[in-house]
């Protein structure tokens, strides 16, 4: 053996130990590529129901919302109906009254001079 073989064997040795110095790592990052990929197909098949469950549950609350909306319009029209009413009756009533209690004040006014 040679000095020209004894460097091919150092320079081999080397290659080696850098081989399995870069391998280990690269074997460590396939098994994540692996579990990346697993991970995402059992995203993907999840996520599925979980759209069909949120779809579902936009759609109830668009109904619910329909319905609420339904009974504020009904609320509003009941509020005027009130407020009509009340004008209405505090104008039947109210203008009789007052001239009452201005006839009732003038006449006590009178006595109490």
């Amino acid at each position: 053996m040679n000095a020209q073989d004894i460097a091919a064997l150092v320079a081999a040795g080397t290659f080696l130990l850098l081989v399995i110095f870069l391998g280990v790592p690269l074997l460590k990052l396939g098994r994540i590529f692996d579990e990346t990929s697993r991970v995402v197909k059992q995203v993907s098949d999840d996520l599925s129901p979980l759209v069909e469950e949120l779809t579902v549950t936009v759609r109830e609350t668009n109904k619910q919302l329909a319905r609420v909306d339904q009974i504020t319009e009904n609320v509003s029209e009941i509020s005027g109906n009130i407020n009509s009413l009340v004008a209405v009756v505090s104008s039947t009533v109210g203008s009789p009254l007052i001239k009452a209690a201005s006839f009732i004040n003038s006449i006590l006014g009178k006595k109490s001079k």
